[in-house]
């Protein structure tokens, strides 16, 4: 069994009824997926189990089909009696997604472009707006808006424009609400289907299942169109592909590439996971070289989830935006970012002073790399521009990125890519513990393999040392503040190894600092056996803080891990 996949249990419909419940994740009300393993026999039980057929989906990877409750049972209830059929491979809710909501938006027209120099390298685009594209180069002053930023904190576009600027054989897929591919700044780069582009309206002139998908397909209205009239695609797709040099707005990082439009998000934002499984089978159905991917918010599903594996299967790269709820991905995971797949590239958005963007979601654990995602500008449906801030932003600047890659060297394979992406990354101090790898994705790294160095523990490394035990009363006090200082002579770096805590989260922690009180991290909630973030130098000093209310069991402290 596949790590991540669901054991086909009663438990499996209680384990994703609690992800419906919860008050972020939205369902089709009533509506369920289920995998079949028979669908003659599953089809003669419906009016026992409580549900009525609505329609097949069609993919390549699996037997799914959408029902409905018949309202003689609750959600739960049905969950178990599908899931117990013998019948079902697995059963979920429909769930619903959502573009990752733009947290900023900021009209174009109000914008004054700052002169912008041709800079030392072979190819620097001269496109109007170009000069306000911090995220591909940051010269400390051309943030939109005018704030001060730092210079060189960017995707280190131009430098490697000098080794590629992309290739017509790769191509992306946005899925999203679409794009507007008549959008002047897109249309020469857009992906088409020729077979259909000189093919007969109404005719799958090219065999693969899908009518008149000329320029991608459109599953939120079930048709070959996937205009964009929203705008968030099209946003998306300037920052991977808008046209280099055509006297018109932006560039994306990509000068070449093609783009194939995928809606599965309505005009209003919204799809649910049948129409997201759909998609991303018919953009691994289409052989596309990446997908990207500025969407989540629904539940852990394992229909998503086998989709994605089939993608990676066929070795296509998943980019996907990290969230924008200011919170840890680690304890609280948002998808399909999270999903435990080798293709996936989860991604937290930089400032333009090369801090962790305040909404975006992070994790040391879940959220492999950042990129530019606040205040950027970019295509919107219309012929127009506009600047955006979002984790939804900082994925294209990673999948237009890795394009360029795909376009100097083609596939790789799926691990080796992602430890290149990650090892040639810039580590970035406000990105410690926030992400795996605690970097900023740098395009001229990335094509040239060239790998910062990083004073950092290897993660093998580890050594556990007994410290002397601290542990608080069982429940703990109110208003508690208590200091303890563990030192190991001769280590390298130290960590925390809390055996057991539980506290009222985010209210009372333990607080992870270094030798000069400098904190990294707070430690909140529960948890068992859990290793902190770690601290150079020998000694940690830890804090315990409990507020005026809430108590919980505590916490139980009996070693730390050292490295030499």
């Amino acid at each position: 069994m596949r790590k991540g996949q669901l054991l086909k249990t009663a438990a499996v419909g209680s384990m994703l009824l609690a992800g419906a419940a919860s008050a972020s994740v939205k369902t089709v009300p009533g509506e369920f997926i289920v995998k079949l393993k028979d669908q003659k026999s599953f089809m003669k039980s419906l009016k026992s189990l409580g549900v009525e057929h609505l329609r097949d989906v069609k993919v390549s990877f699996g037997n799914y089909h959408v029902v409905k409750s018949l309202g003689q049972k609750s959600e739960k209830q049905l969950l178990e009696s599908l899931n117990s059929d013998p019948n079902v491979e697995y059963a979920e809710p429909n769930f619903v997604y959502s573009i990752v909501q733009p947290i900023e938006e900021m009209d174009a027209a109000s914008l004054v472009a700052p002169a912008f120099a041709k800079m030392e390298y072979k190819y620097t685009p001269n496109d109007p707006q170009f000069g306000q594209l911090w995220g591909l180069k940051n010269t400390g002053d051309n943030e939109p808006g005018g704030s001060a930023g730092v210079a060189g904190a960017d995707v280190n576009a131009i430098k490697a424009w000098d080794l590629t600027t992309g290739s017509k054989s790769v191509t992306i897929a946005v899925i999203d609400t679409g794009v507007d591919y008549n959008h002047s700044d897109l249309k020469d780069n857009m992906w088409t289907n020729t077979a259909e582009l000189n093919g007969q309206p109404g005719v799958d002139d090219d065999g693969n299942g899908f009518v008149d998908d000329v320029y991608g397909y459109d599953f939120a209205n079930n048709d070959g169109d996937p205009i964009d009239g929203h705008s968030h695609g099209t946003h998306c797709a300037g920052t991977i592909g808008a046209v280099h040099n055509n006297g018109l707005g932006v560039a994306g990082v990509m000068k070449d590439v093609k783009i194939m439009a995928i809606k599965f998000l309505t005009d209003s934002g919204s799809g649910t996971t049948e129409a997201a499984i759909k998609a991303i089978d018919y953009a691994t159905k289409m052989d596309v070289d990446l997908m990207s991917n500025s969407w989540g918010g629904g539940g852990r599903s394992q229909a998503l989830e086998d989709a994605i594996q089939r993608a990676a299967d066929a070795g296509i790269i998943f980019t996907a935006a990290a969230g924008n709820s200011s919170t840890n991905n680690d304890s609280r995971p948002h998808y399909p970012s999270n999903y435990d797949v080798k293709n996936v590239v989860s991604v937290a958005a930089l400032t333009a002073q090369n801090d962790l963007a305040s909404f975006s979601c992070y994790g040391r654990s879940t959220v492999h790399i950042a990129a530019p995602g606040h205040r950027i500008l970019s295509t919107v449906k219309g012929n127009d521009y506009k600047v955006y801030s979002g984790t939804s932003m900082a994925t294209p600047h990673v999948s237009g990125v890795v394009g360029l890659l795909l376009a100097q060297e083609g596939r790789m394979d799926l691990e080796t890519f992602r430890d290149r992406l990650l090892a040639t990354s810039v580590p970035v101090g406000a990105l410690r513990g926030k992400t795996i790898n605690g970097g900023r994705i740098d395009a001229y790294n990335l094509l040239t393999d060239s790998r910062p160095a990083r004073n950092e523990p290897k993660p093998g490394d580890w050594q556990k040392v007994d410290v002397t035990k601290w542990e608080s009363a069982h429940p703990y006090i109110n208003n508690a503040s208590e200091t303890r200082e563990f030192s190991v002579p001769g280590a390298k770096f130290i960590r925390l190894r809390v055996k057991k805590y539980e506290l009222e989260n985010s209210y009372d922690y333990l607080q992870v600092a270094n030798g000069s009180r400098q904190t990294v991290e707070k430690v909140s909630g529960d948890g068992v056996e859990y290793a902190s973030d770690y601290v150079e130098g020998d000694t940690l000093i830890v804090t315990f803080k409990s507020d005026r209310s809430i108590t919980k069991w505590g916490f139980l402290i009996e070693q730390v891990e050292v490295q030499y």
